[in-house]
């Protein structure tokens, strides 16, 4: 196995843990250390490295591209989210600040509502390369990854929320060790 493919699986193991953390609710209970936005910060970050392990194309340079835009709004969404964690139990504090966030369009659109999002639309645009060979991986990461913000951001529902960055994740890995057929790989 390759180091890039290492740092990829790595980063889907950290993903995962950190909605794990997520799933469980409460994130101020978390005293010494926010692990959820630690795991998530270090997992959005090292999947960057998917960049570099699908086959080259024009499809796989927009899905690049998306995918870094998708890292920097993570690493921004954690940066407000330790800010928010270090409140503690300050509560009018936290809620200020939330609220200036949210009359920011130029930090709330970018690094809240729309900016993580890209890391799932990179990644899924990444797997819709291989939806002829591996359609049920791929299906599974273009479907997962929506419905990560679906239910967390619509339904509020934490497990769903959890239970679909799992699909997200194993269809990534399972493209991630595909068995490669070289002739697709060569016409690429």
């Amino acid at each position: 196995m390759t180091k890039t493919k290492k740092l990829c699986l790595l980063g889907l193991i950290f993903f995962v843990i950190s909605y794990v953390f997520f799933s469980q609710g409460s994130l101020s209970e978390q005293k010494h250390i926010d692990l959820a936005h630690w795991f998530n910060l270090i997992g959005a970050v090292l999947l960057i490295n998917f960049n570099n392990v699908f086959p080259k194309n024009n499809l796989n340079s927009i899905a690049s591209i998306l995918t870094a835009i998708g890292v920097i709004g993570h690493i921004g969404l954690c940066t407000i989210d330790f800010i928010m964690w270090s409140f503690g139990s300050d509560n009018v504090g936290r809620n200020e600040l939330s609220e200036q966030i949210s009359n920011t369009p130029l930090i709330l659109y970018p690094f809240v509502i729309i900016g993580p999002s890209f890391l799932f639309v990179g990644l899924a645009t990444h797997a819709f390369n291989f939806i002829k060979t591996n359609p049920i991986s791929s299906l599974m990461v273009i479907i997962g990854g929506p419905f990560v913000g679906i239910s967390y951001f619509i339904w509020n529902n934490g497990t769903l929320m959890l239970l679909s960055c799992l699909v997200f994740a194993i269809g990534l890995a399972l493209l991630l060790f595909r068995k490669e057929d070289k002739t697709l790989h060569n016409n690429v």
